[in-house]
């Protein structure tokens, strides 16, 4: 049974990257359809495949799941000879934990910072409660390493889902031109330096649309 992940634009759809990276990184193989964001067509065509109204959406069957954890879990389901959750019980865990934080919070950052890949990567606007959430995010990023992932350059020892929730605010932290410390860095150059973020980033690069707000 064939699997179809419904996006939006890959330059600005943060939520769409998410499960999209999670898919490409572990070589689930995926059918794509990509609805151009902010178009008079956009709601009637993500409706045909969402009921949501919004993308991302995972297309299995009969099965539709149109919210970025709920596939990667889904994922995690269907696919479990996949490590994308550590397999460790108090890894899991708190990788479930900083996920679903990351899913429901730092709204301040997302609104003062949108993501846009194809932005210059410059200094831009942002407030103190965006810089809380980043001083947040930085330190949920050293707990996760300190506790599980010591030696490698992901949050929980491999690669996994939590890494792909975070992988949008990595692209924020660059294009805004965040300051970092050494680790916080060497995280965010360690996403950036996945093949399947290095194959996003260009497949955004390539794309025709440019939303007025950009």
């Amino acid at each position: 049974m064939s699997l179809t992940l419904v996006i939006g634009n890959k330059r600005y759809s943060s939520w769409s990257l998410r499960p999209w990276l999670v898919a490409a990184h572990f070589g689930i193989p995926l059918a794509e359809t990509l609805v151009p964001l902010d178009q008079p067509e956009t709601r009637a065509a993500i409706l045909r495949h969402s009921p949501s109204g919004r993308v991302p959406c995972l297309v299995d069957g009969d099965v539709r799941v149109w919210e970025s954890l709920a596939i990667i879990e889904y994922l995690a389901e269907r696919f479990p000879e996949h490590p994308i959750w550590p397999r460790d019980v108090a890894a899991r865990a708190l990788a479930r934990a900083v996920s679903c934080e990351m899913h429901a919070g730092f709204a301040d950052l997302r609104r003062a910072c949108s993501m846009d890949l194809g932005r210059a990567p410059a200094p831009g606007p942002r407030n103190g409660e965006a810089a809380a959430d980043v001083a947040r995010i930085v330190g949920l990023w050293r707990d996760c390493h300190d506790r599980f992932g010591r030696g490698s350059p992901f949050l929980f020892g491999a690669f996994s889902a939590a890494d792909a929730m975070y992988a949008p605010v990595a692209a924020r932290l660059v294009g805004y031109g965040f300051d970092l410390d050494a680790d916080a860095r060497a995280y965010v150059e360690a996403i950036h330096a996945l093949p399947a973020m290095r194959r996003w980033i260009d497949e955004a690069a390539a794309e025709p649309w440019v939303l007025p707000e950009h």
